[in-house]
């Protein structure tokens, strides 16, 4: 848990007849961030709107917490852990999961049931913080949150932050305040449900403000031991698996000798000792890193990433104008993104990885279509998303919404696929 405060009264509020919660705009607002360590998405968005929040001079605390941290062992091993179980063994059946389960509150109640019958502890901690603003990046402690609304155990204001491009119907809530999506057609799938355009803004996945910042290109590559005039490729692969990183890079040591490669390994040492004894007897420069902070630098530096389109990432790259290679996306959300960045030119997408080294090279023997691409990037990237959710929440005095039994019922029926 992280914690900002700032000194100021509190306000506590009260609720308005219909059961809503305006803010007042006068008072300093505390805010809760919520994520949950089920993806690092989730976890990185919580956290650059926990810095825009914190240097908003209206916000007198905010805290981001991972709602995992008050489940019991069972639960938060099923949430973190089986997800990425599944993403390696049975990444087929995920895409089943993501489809079938993708129908407006057909699971909201057992869901929802089971939540609160494992989150007694956070309920506690939501209450006692008793919020004015909260500010969701994954559904699970949204659905509490929402619940306590309902129930007018606390009195708040609930947003969610969809991290992906694509809207899931577990995104969904009975009672919400604001959605802030990535992109316009999310909003229009959301309206299409009968959700009001009104409580949707398109912000953007919010992402740190370091890959807004200006960079020394050519400081950097030295730093790196990189030649800025040759081509740099950037990988990123801790998500990929070891076996998979290996092909990887072994096919990426088929392209001519100038082109030069970054290999984030993320905390895998093991994966990076790998790629080490891959690469120690080749001329080609390949240069593999652990966990890094530096990653907005890198993304500035390269001129192609490769790697799985998360939205998190994905947000990252197109706000660094870095075109990408898509390889081995998830099905389900990843897939659904990698359809948006090859719609919009942002992206290609190696399906068979035995070619990955032609696919590149023939995106690299086209320079203009390389620069298309990076403009593309840029006109879709909305790097202040962060900015503009706080800029937004702490201006917005509408009241909250409720959604209906029966008008849950029509939002069911308008999804036909």
């Amino acid at each position: 848990m992280s914690s900002s405060r700032r000194r100021g009264p509190a306000q506590v509020l009260a609720p308005a007849k219909s059961g809503a919660y305006p803010l007042s705009l006068e008072d300093g607002r505390r805010v809760l961030i919520m994520s949950t360590s089920a993806g690092a998405g989730h976890v990185k968005a919580a956290a650059a709107l926990e810095k825009s929040f914190a240097l908003d001079a209206r916000v007198e605390e905010v805290i981001n917490n991972d709602a995992l941290r008050y489940t019991n062992r069972i639960f938060r091993d099923f949430y973190s852990k089986l997800y990425g179980s599944l993403v390696k063994s049975a990444p087929n059946f995920l895409g089943w999961w993501y489809k079938t389960s993708d129908e407006p509150w057909r699971t909201d109640a057992m869901r929802h049931m089971i939540d609160r019958l494992n989150t007694r502890p956070l309920v506690k901690f939501i209450r006692d913080f008793d919020p004015h603003i909260t500010v969701c990046t994954h559904f699970m402690p949204a659905g509490i949150i929402s619940h306590l609304i309902a129930t007018q155990q606390i009195q708040a204001q609930l947003s969610i932050v969809v991290t992906d491009f694509d809207f899931h119907a577990m995104w969904l809530s009975r009672v919400f305040h604001r959605y802030f999506v990535a992109i316009d057609e999310t909003k229009a799938h959301l309206e299409m449900l009968g959700i009001p355009g009104d409580r949707v803004t398109v912000s953007g996945i919010p992402i740190d403000a370091s890959f807004s910042y200006p960079i020394d290109r050519d400081d950097a590559c030295r730093r790196l031991d990189l030649n800025p005039e040759n081509p740099i490729l950037l990988l990123s692969a801790g998500a990929a698996g070891t076996e998979l990183t290996e092909f990887m890079v072994e096919r990426l040591l088929e392209l001519p000798s100038h082109v030069q490669t970054i290999v984030v390994c993320g905390r895998n040492e093991a994966l990076r000792e790998r790629i080490n004894g891959v690469t120690q007897r080749s001329s080609a420069t390949i240069r593999t890193l652990g966990y890094t902070d530096e990653m907005h630098t890198l993304m500035r530096v390269a001129d192609l990433f490769i790697g799985k389109p998360g939205g998190m990432t994905s947000a990252e790259a197109i706000s660094s104008g870095l075109p990408m290679c898509i390889v081995n996306p998830i099905p389900g959300q990843e897939e659904r993104n990698s359809d948006h960045l090859l719609e919009q030119g942002i992206a290609i997408k190696c399906n068979e990885l035995a070619t990955l080294a032609f696919k590149i090279q023939r995106l690299l023997d086209d320079p203009l279509r390389l620069a298309r691409m990076r403009a593309s990037a840029l006109r879709f990237a909305k790097p202040d998303a962060a900015q503009k959710v706080v800029s937004t929440l702490l201006t917005d005095n509408l009241t909250t919404l409720s959604i209906s039994p029966d008008q849950r019922l029509s939002m069911a029926t308008k999804r036909l696929n």
